[in-house]
């Protein structure tokens, strides 16, 4: 009994965050005419997934942030979220919303004001099954 039961657990946490169905790649421009780049980062790989590409903190002519995932490569899984974090494991951490795409590049407004001498990582992560997919280092 015990056995099966470990079997089980087992079979539930290696299959957890398993690749789906791909997605069309993102298109949404990254100006960077009328945006300045405050910070930027190259992605690695998670424990539980691969990205690749850069992730830059963006700064509009109106003031307004947004983060845009540039030439991203982005492993299949289900519920993944757009994170700017504290830490590269999220705990305290801002959602920017769903991941709109696996590929491509993409732009995601960052709402309020944030510290980014505190906010020093962009995420790609799992929120179902809490796994980190990639993270990206922000500096200047």
């Amino acid at each position: 009994m015990k056995y099966i039961l470990f079997l089980a657990i087992t079979a539930l946490l290696f299959f957890s965050c398993k690749k789906e169905a791909s997605t069309t790649p993102g298109t949404d421009p990254v100006d960077s005419v009328n945006q300045t780049v405050l910070l930027m980062g190259s992605f690695v790989n998670g424990p539980w997934g691969a990205v690749s590409g850069q992730a830059r903190v963006l700064r509009s002519s109106n003031g307004s942030l947004s983060l845009a995932l540039v030439n991203v490569t982005i492993s299949n899984g289900p519920d993944l979220y757009v994170y700017l974090s504290k830490e590269v494991q999220p705990i305290n951490f801002i959602s920017l919303g769903k991941l709109r795409s696996t590929s491509g590049n993409q732009v995601y407004a960052i709402p309020g004001a944030p510290d980014f001498t505190q906010y020093k990582y962009a995420l790609i992560h799992c929120q179902q099954y809490n796994h980190l997919f990639g993270s990206a280092t922000l500096t200047q």
